[in-house]
């Protein structure tokens, strides 16, 4: 009794989602060559607040290595991007990841994906209204700051900030309300935007390479203490004080790639290109190329901006929340100080204005789907909006943006974006290797089936793959084409290797030193984990590959996905203890939505009752 309740609740959590079938009327034309996708992502994923991101990290994480930090951002985004590329070839549909990850692997998985999803979504914009609100606050000469910081100061620990920004939050509800009342979004005003950006980040990087330095990149204990005289002993080059140890790279390697892992947030949106394949042209060469086109683009910015940073300034006097370094602005054109602060705020409010349109719109699928609560499907009789859900998001947007820094705030938005890119190159590594499968509604599936049905009772038939060693049929599967057993054996050899990883880089995150000096605690266990995930791979890659032709397949399976996926799991080992509380609680939360009323409540739970 007791396994038959255990077999049909594990079944639940991997019931998959088939495929509608859509009018072909309805069907988009295939009409996105290179550089029209080029332009979409850029517009999605150059932000008006990479330079709010860029003083940041320049001056307490990873110095004038920021560089450094956003081209091993881009690189690995450009893996994870193109293990996206392939997971939407799996499903003929433009959608989200939320939509393929149901159709393939299965309702808890696509709950899991759906749901840290939302944290990017909603967090990213209270990001933007943050961003905009220190923007702003620095054009009027921090007045804003200053009032709010003597009645409203927050003495909370962990990510809170220390006041409450009350003009964040009327930016998110303001952007709510005309949501609600059933606005636009508006191709012109993202245009704008998009131009503004670029003139403001151009007028950046011209003037930090004309201003600029480069003493400032190799700096001395003479210059700390030249430009510290007077204050406390924090910056001293004996050791790595709060603003690091001097050089091009005063905060380390580890530095680098914590920088790396905030960073992440400004390469997110990759996705948008990579669910394009049923609307591009010549797909198979378009998205890959498209996405590493746009990602080199984006990468260059990022760079040019800090470059030109810490360039101008020495790392450690530049002002975070001023996009702008103001030394540079009183000693040359002070005129130029407003051209780039209005510019930046233009297009930030700009850019939260068309990032609220989104995201609403996933939260209203997956309670369409039943897996969130079917009160966020309600539609406003008058503006036919979809009020509940963009409520709902719009609240939740706006309490971030009044309690949360604009750090802590982009360090969430990477920790999530980085699961979710995890688990699609995981999905793509499982799927490589899954007998064929059949992901529309109004078709046969009876032959594929006997098909199966009828190798798997062929080998079960020879006595010589029954009574056959299991280390054999690991090295040398007995079949030339997927089963049912070689998928289980990929399926549990990946689990292996997510688990291996997760050891391996908290050893690395948080022992690197001793490991690299030899250290016998560290030494033999990161050996050991080295080995085990060299010889797990090589069982997966033994196993015979579906054959089902895509647009797009990622190269040198399994060790694409692999990479990528430990590349993830390592710059998430970088985030702050304080961010992970907050995105387990999340998490938490989700869970007990999910096995308290999803499970329950999803339509495929109704189709099969």
């Amino acid at each position: 009794m007791l396994c038959q309740f255990v077999r049909q609740f594990g079944q639940k959590l991997i019931r998959k989602r088939p495929l509608e079938p859509i009018d072909e009327s309805l069907r988009p034309m295939a009409h996105l060559n290179i550089l029209n996708l080029v332009i979409m992502g850029v517009g999605r994923m150059l932000r008006g607040a990479m330079y709010l991101m860029a003083g940041t990290v320049a001056k307490y994480i990873a110095g004038p290595a920021t560089i450094i930090s956003f081209l091993v951002a881009a690189l690995f985004s450009m893996f994870s991007g193109l293990c996206y590329a392939e997971f939407g070839a799996w499903v003929p549909r433009s959608g989200s990841a939320y939509l393929y990850s149901y159709v393939t692997m299965g309702q808890l998985y696509a709950f899991v994906i759906g749901w840290n999803r939302i944290l990017p979504l909603v967090i990213g914009t209270a990001a933007l209204a943050r961003a905009s609100s220190y923007i702003f606050d620095s054009l009027i000469g921090n007045h804003i700051s200053e009032a709010l910081q003597e009645a409203f100061s927050l003495h909370l620990p962990y990510s809170l900030a220390t006041y409450a920004d009350f003009f964040a939050l009327g930016l998110v509800l303001l952007m709510t309300g005309l949501l609600v009342l059933g606005a636009q979004e508006s191709i012109l005003v993202t245009k704008i935007s998009i131009g503004t950006n670029l003139l403001v980040l151009i007028f950046i990087v011209i003037t930090g390479f004309i201003k600029g330095d480069l003493h400032n990149w190799r700096l001395t204990e003479q210059d700390y203490r030249l430009n510290t005289s007077g204050s406390r002993d924090i910056y001293g080059l004996g050791g790595s004080g709060l603003l690091g140890s001097g050089g091009f790279a005063p905060f380390g390697f580890e530095g680098i790639l914590q920088g790396a892992a905030t960073c992440f947030y400004y390469f997110f949106g990759v996705d948008a290109l990579a669910t394009k394949g049923v609307e591009a042209l010549n797909p198979h060469r378009s998205i890959p190329w498209s996405i590493v086109i746009t990602i080199f683009i984006c990468f260059l910015a990022y760079s040019g901006v800090s470059a030109a940073f810490t360039l101008m300034v020495p790392y450690h006097q530049i002002q975070p929340h001023d996009p702008l370094p103001q030394a540079v602005l009183h000693s040359w054109w002070l005129p130029a100080r407003y051209f780039v602060v209005i510019g930046t705020l233009c297009a930030l409010i700009s850019r939260l204005y068309s990032s609220m349109f989104r995201m609403p719109l996933l939260i209203y699928t997956m309670a369409e789907d039943g897996l969130l609560f079917r009160v966020l499907t309600r539609i406003h009789v008058r503006t036919g909006t979809h009020v509940v859900a963009i409520m709902s998001a719009g609240n939740l947007t706006g309490v971030m943006a009044l309690l949360f820094t604009f750090t802590n705030l982009v360090d969430l938005v990477s920790v999530g974006t980085l699961l979710v890119y995890s688990l699609v190159a995981f999905s793509v590594l499982v799927l490589r290797y899954q007998p064929g499968q059949n992901l529309s509604k109004n078709q046969n599936t009876v032959k594929e089936t006997d098909i199966c049905n009828t190798n798997e009772h062929h080998l079960d038939s020879e006595p010589e793959a029954r009574n056959s060693n299991i280390l054999k049929s690991l090295w040398f599967p007995p079949s030339t084409t997927p089963s049912r057993k070689s998928s289980q054996i990929v399926y549990g050899c990946a689990s292996l290797l997510v688990l291996l990883m997760i050891i391996l880089s908290l050893i690395l995150a948080h022992g690197s030193s001793q490991v690299f000096s030899g250290d016998s605690r560290y030494t033999p266990v990161t050996v050991l984990l080295l080995l085990l995930i060299t010889g797990v791979t090589v069982i997966i890659w033994r196993q015979p590959q579906n054959p089902i032709p895509l647009y797009f397949k990622v190269p040198a399976l399994p060790v694409f996905p692999l990479v990528s996926i430990f590349v993830n799991i390592y710059l998430m080992m970088q985030i702050t203890s304080g961010t992970w509380a907050i995105f387990g609680i999340w998490n938490v939360i989700g869970f007990l939505i999910y096995f308290g009323y999803g499970i329950r409540h999803s339509l495929e739970e109704n189709n099969e009752q």
